[in-house]
């Protein structure tokens, strides 16, 4: 039995194989404010929720923080209007996980 690559040879004879090209994987740097962001709980159709506002830097940077707390809290949550909204009171932990990224964050309501 003969290999991928061998039969890849059959196929195309002409073909010269290249290295593939090591993977750089770049940390994204968040913008970091100087006004904090704020953290609110609500009642929305009976259930709670967090909602985190106030972000200032690029709206692709806020998503990609939106689905960091999502998997890191394992809940569900959207991202809309400029706002992350979480499902269920979770203000204390992404209140620590924002802070740790270094953060400011305001707690507001409840």
């Amino acid at each position: 039995m003969s290999t991928l690559e061998e039969q890849l040879k059959k196929l195309f004879p002409d073909y010269i194989p290249t290295e593939p090209e090591p993977e750089t994987t770049q940390e994204h740097e968040l913008f970091v404010q100087k006004e904090p962001m704020i953290c609110k709980y609500e009642k929305r159709k009976g259930k709670p929720t967090t909602i985190i506002e106030g972000y200032e830097g690029e709206e692709e940077d806020f998503k990609m923080l939106a689905k960091e707390i999502k998997t890191k809290l394992s809940v569900g949550g959207s991202f809309k209007d400029g706002a992350i909204i979480i499902q269920g009171d979770y203000r204390d932990k992404i209140m620590q996980l924002l802070k740790d990224k270094g953060f400011k964050v305001k707690r507001v309501g409840g």
